[in-house]
């Protein structure tokens, strides 16, 4: 029997009425393998709910009403643009539902001035709903709810699949409609938990949901549509000479994941690596241009793969004479970080000191009052981590030589070298982040050379959030 593949559509792919036709048509392409295709929110929905949804814990209901009306207007438009102008009794009842089951959502929420998580997994989630009831009833295609199938746990906001569960209920609700010659279309993001519940993945969590789908099928492929050509060997916002990566092996992938490239939700690969199944990112603006395939086993053949950066971070640094030669220290203030809930990024250690980065907007007034219990502690804001990410890095001599030359006069606060020795780290003051990444780019692309098509160049440097520190 053939495995289908898993098509995934972000929100600048699914932004209007023009880009789900787009949709359509690249899935009917392909639909001899039989699809299914995974969709988030249209470009923007989902902040426009959190947003409705701030509003009416501050008490403006009135507000937050109007930008729920505004949400479902915007898709009664698309709906129009694509099913005609004649009402279509499904999308008004879907609409209808929406907006009945949403305002009462967020009356409630500025009468108490509180939203709950659960509620607003209710209220982030419906933009998936929406969009992909649209395409459906433009492609007469079957509408998948993926709260019946993709079971989570009970963590709203960043809830954890049950991926055993989720496999039976994708074999039983979801295979028998993506054979050969079929497409059916379902959410990302969202899920349920045992209760019933709705749940969501996080931020990007669509991406995590295609492959966690697409694991459950055994699908032969996971494609991450976005808008530009793949991963690229940076951030093209920042390095316009940046240029997609062919190949990448799944550390690889994982890495630049973890440090910052937008192109792909850190923990998307998982399922994917654990069921051998090969993940490509195309571009849906240009489907017969470059893509990165992801694969086990590949590799991008370079000495250096790319470059990934995030940032602002925080270094904290904790100092004690008593470290040295101190069996059992380090875990002692590891278990303060870990009892605090509170996730490190970089790690570097000297015979006195350790040094750890995490997010800067977390707060940490806890943790310095505790750790200044029985050590010194210097905190560092307004930091940025620069990756330089490829499974080559332990073989090639010379690596971080060149790093530091190419780097010059900007000051490194902190370095260290991954685990795996596929990533050596730097921190810098954010604001010299960008220059840091130009120079280290230079230094380890020197073939590469601005992209001469200035329209296609100024495509993919628009696109916010479109890059591998590489890409979106």
């Amino acid at each position: 029997m053939s495995a289908p593949i898993v098509m995934k559509f972000g929100g600048s792919s699914v932004a209007d009425a023009a880009r789900l036709r787009g949709v359509a048509a690249l899935a009917r392409e392909r639909s001899a393998q039989g699809v299914l295709l995974v969709l988030s929110a249209l470009s923007g929905v989902t902040d426009a709910l959190i947003g409705a949804g701030s509003m009416a814990v501050a008490g403006q209901e009135a507000e937050a009403l109007a930008a729920l009306a505004r949400i479902l207007d915007r898709h009664g438009s698309v709906g129009e643009e694509l099913l005609g102008k004649s009402a279509h009794p499904e999308l008004e009842q879907a609409l209808a539902d929406t907006r009945s089951e949403l305002s009462a959502l967020l009356k409630g929420a500025a009468l108490l001035r509180n939203l709950p998580e659960r509620n607003l997994d209710v209220l982030t989630g419906r933009g998936e709903l929406l969009s992909t009831r649209l395409l459906a009833l433009y492609m007469n295609a079957p509408w998948i709810d993926a709260r019946a199938v993709l079971k989570t746990d009970s963590r709203h906001g960043k809830a954890r699949p049950d991926l055993a569960a989720t496999r039976r209920a994708a074999q039983e609700r979801i295979l028998p409609l993506v054979q050969p010659g079929s497409i059916a279309i379902t959410q990302g993001y969202i899920g349920s938990d045992p209760a019933g519940h709705a749940t969501t993945l996080g931020r990007g969590g669509s991406d995590y949901s295609a492959s966690i789908l697409g694991a459950a099928l055994d699908a032969a492929e996971i494609q991450i549509w976005t808008d530009v050509e793949g991963v690229l060997s940076a951030d093209p916002r920042i390095v316009p000479e940046a240029s997609p990566v062919e190949y990448l092996g799944y550390d690889e992938a994982a890495e630049l994941a973890a440090f910052g490239a937008k192109v792909l939700h850190p923990a998307t690969i998982l399922p994917a690596v654990e069921r051998g199944i090969p993940v490509t990112v195309r571009n849906s603006l240009l489907p017969n241009g470059r893509l990165t395939t992801i694969a086990r086993g590949s590799s991008s053949g370079r000495q250096v793969t790319a470059l990934a950066s995030r940032g602002p971070v925080t270094i904290v640094t904790v100092r004690t004479p008593r470290m040295l030669g101190g069996s059992g220290f380090l875990a002692r203030i590891f278990e303060v970080f870990g009892r605090r809930g509170i996730s490190v990024d970089l790690v570097a250690t000297s015979e006195v000191s350790v040094s750890a980065t995490v997010d800067d907007g977390i707060s940490l007034d806890g943790l310095v009052a505790e750790l200044e219990g029985f050590a010194e502690l210097r905190i560092a804001r307004g930091r940025a981590l620069i990756a330089i990410v490829g499974d080559r890095l332990a073989e090639s001599p010379g690596i971080a030589g060149k790093a530091f030359s190419a780097l010059g006069d900007i000051n490194i606060d902190m370095i260290s070298m991954g685990a795996r020795e596929i990533n050596l780290s730097f921190v810098v003051a954010q604001e010299d982040a960008a220059e840091a990444q130009r120079r280290l780019h230079r230094a380890f692309f020197p073939d590469a050379c601005a992209p001469a098509d200035s329209a296609s160049q100024g495509a993919q440097s628009a696109r916010a959030g479109s890059a591998a520190g590489p890409a979106s």
